[in-house]
Parts: structure tokens; sequence; C-alpha cells
């Protein structure tokens, strides 16, 4: 008897008391407010960490490449106007080298994991040709063959990159968080009824056909029909109706919607994933899913384009080497093949579509 409880003497959860606040989990766990707040704050940190880190990557290579392709030859020969000065390819060489082992280095270990698992894709795209452009880049500044730098190409690819990799990380997390608020709409524990006694218990161990009390206040734990009570139910969080919809004997009520100034007895007709809001949880996992079906085919189109651009690239070198062509003429048409294989656009374009298509479906 002692764990058991009449409703008026029950005691209630402190506000914002960590050890009384839980949460349930989109798998019918519970979780209590201070593992909840732990759990969400290691891996909401890191996220959050790893966004911050990818923008302030974007940043500094935006402001290195600013020069880099201001005193690049190439782009001074397209746009039509000529700046140089003494020691221009070793600051070239400097601002790049900081872009490509810093910008770049997200890359670079994108790079080695995808091969190291053996299935190359975007990162490896990506990794290949800031390398490419990189090492050919840097033996024309040392000397070694002769040519013009790419490095004005390697600058601006890893600072688009760095781009649509944050705006596709922005997006997870935000379709993340959406889940998260989903899911603390749920409360954890729920005042069953054993005869006119009260026992507070866990959500997910409630059976079909039990019967709960909703004080004035609380949420509903549970999808059901009520049986005694008069009450009006804010449900507009779930429904949209921004009006209280009032509860009297034999109305529906859904898990997550705030009773009012009434107590109402309700009996359970859904648990589990078969409740109303479990069902909107798994259309937000579902939704995120399809985004990670959209990064699987980005994934397939990039492993065919790394393997075109490798063919194509040493194709074109062993082409002007049986042409009669120099080594240095042929290296550097070979990097340019490679380097231009690389689509700077489908960096931004892919991360552009996940982050817009899984904001929207999030939302809905």
């Amino acid at each position: 008897m002692e764990n058991h409880q009449h409703h008026h003497l029950s005691p209630q959860p402190k506000a914002g008391h960590p050890h009384h606040a839980t949460h349930t989990m989109p798998n019918g766990s519970v979780m209590s407010g201070k593992e909840h707040g732990e759990h969400n704050g290691h891996n909401g940190h890191d996220h959050a960490g790893m966004i911050a880190d990818f923008l302030r990557r974007f940043w500094i290579s935006l402001a290195l490449t600013l020069p880099v392709v201001v005193i690049s030859p190439m782009f001074q020969h397209a746009v039509g106007y000529h700046f140089d000065f003494p020691g221009r390819d070793w600051v070239s060489f400097v601002l790049a080298s900081v872009i490509f082992f810093y910008g770049g280095l997200p890359f670079l270990r994108g790079l080695w994991d995808e091969v190291r698992r053996g299935q190359p894709g975007m990162m490896t795209l990506i990794g290949v040709a800031i390398s490419v452009a990189y090492l050919y880049s840097t033996a024309v500044v040392f000397g070694l063959v002769e040519g013009m730098d790419f490095y004005w190409e390697l600058a601006t690819l890893i600072v688009i990159m760095l781009l649509g990799h944050w705006l596709e990380m922005k997006s997870v997390a935000g379709a993340s968080k959406a889940l998260e608020l989903i899911v603390k709409m749920l409360p954890a524990e729920a005042h069953k009824y054993h005869g006119d006694m009260l026992h507070d218990m866990r959500v997910d161990e409630l059976k079909i056909g039990d019967l709960v009390l909703v004080k004035p206040g609380e949420k509903i734990p549970v999808d059901g029909t009520v049986t005694e009570g008069n009450s009006s139910v804010n449900e507009s969080m779930l429904t949209g109706e921004s009006v209280p919809v009032q509860k009297t004997a034999g109305a529906k009520v859904i898990a997550g919607a705030i009773n009012g100034e009434g107590s109402l007895k309700v009996r359970v007709d859904k648990s589990g994933k078969d409740s109303y809001l479990n069902k909107v949880i798994t259309l937000v996992q579902e939704a995120q899913a399809a985004k990670s079906q959209t990064q699987h085919l980005a994934d397939r189109a990039a492993r065919w384009l790394t393997f075109i651009a490798l063919g194509a690239g040493f194709g074109t070198l062993a082409v002007w080497l049986v042409k009669g062509q120099t080594l240095a003429f042929a290296l550097e048409r070979m990097v340019t093949v490679m380097v231009t294989s690389c689509p700077h656009a489908l960096g931004v374009a892919i991360p552009l579509v996940v982050a817009i298509s899984t904001a929207m479906t999030a939302r809905r």
C-alpha cells in the first residue's frame, strides 16, 4: 500500500527540478531530465561544435581566397586586368597552403575514410580535385614543372564545398530539433487507476483499457476516451485548432494535448507506436531518412564522377604524351581535366536541396 496514493495527495513534480523532469524518447523509453540534458548536451554540443567549426573554416578560407583569386594570372586574364608584384607566386603558395590544409582538412579526412571503407563518394571527388590542384600548383611554384598554378580553383572549390556542407549540417540539426520538440510534448508518466487508488507509472507501461487520471494543467499521456469528467483541452500544437475543445464523457483525447481547468478520467485506446504523436515522430524520422537516401544518391553520382575524372585525366595525359607533347604540357592538361571534372555547383546544389526538403518535411 505504500506505493499507492490518493489522487488528491499525490505529489506533483516541481517545475524545473532536474530529478523529477522526465522525457519519453521515440522508442518508448523514458529518460530523466538530468539524463536527457546530459545526453542532448553531449550530442548537441558535438553537433553544434561541428557546425561552428565548418562555418569558421568557411569564413577564414573565404578571407584567404579573395587575395588568391585577385592575384591569379588565369583570373586576371579572364576578367581583363593585370596585377603583378615580386613574390606573387610565393604569396599564392602560402595562402593556398593554409586554405588547403585548414579549409580542406574535413574533405581530406573524408577522402581517407571513404577510401579506407572502399566506398568512394563526394568526399573522394573533392579530395582528389583539391589534392591534384595543390600538388601540381606547388610543383609549378617550386619550378619542378612548367605551367600555370591552379590555386584559385583550389581555393574557390574548398570555400564552396565548406558552404554547402555547412548548409546541409544546419538542415539536419533543424530537423533533429523539430523531432526533439515533438518528443518533449509527450509526458513520461501517467496517474493510473488501481481500483480507487492512483499509482504513477511510466506511459510506455500502460496497456489498452487502463484508466488514467489527467489533472488540470497536465499533458494528456495517451490517446484515449474520456469516461468521466468535464474540461477544455488545448490541441492547437497537434491539430492546429486554436480554440480549446470541450471534452466530456465519450470524447476522444490525444496524447500531448494540454488539459484545461477540470480533471478527466481517460481509458487508454492506443499506446506506444499506435498513438497519434508517435506516428508524427515516425513521419519526421522518415523525412530524415529520405534526406539520407538523397545523400546516398549524390554519393553514388560522386563515385562515378570520381572514376570519370581520374580516367579522363590520365587518359588526357596519355593522349598528349603519345602525340609527342612535353610532360609539362600533358600534366597541365591532365590537372585541368581533373579539377574541372569536380563540379563546384554540385557541392552547393545538393546540400541546398537537402536543406530545403528536410526543413519543409520536418515542419509539416
